[in-house]
């Protein structure tokens, strides 16, 4: 699973080929989540609340990148690194 940021001990990553609606993973620790990029929604698993509020912060502020990325995934593509939450 291609990682495309850390940040917190936090881990995002995106799978090639994946399913709709787009949306990436995080693991944080022994916690994962999916979290869909359109309306940062946790479609699946359960994160700290902190964490999930700094993974929140960090899509909102990289919503465009992570769709770009979501894209070049879909297409088999290796997706690009985005900057960490700082």
């Amino acid at each position: 699973m291609p990682e495309i940021s850390r940040f917190y001990g936090i881990k995002i990553a995106m799978y090639p080929d994946d399913h709709n609606p787009p949306h990436f993973h995080v693991s944080y620790g022994e916690y994962k989540a999916i979290i869909e990029i359109n309306n940062f929604a946790l479609l699946k698993g359960n994160l700290p609340p902190k964490a999930l509020s700094l993974v929140v912060e960090w899509s909102v502020l990289h919503k465009e990148e992570l769709l770009q990325d979501w894209n070049l995934c879909v297409n088999l593509q290796k997706p690009n690194k985005i900057k960490p939450l700082e």
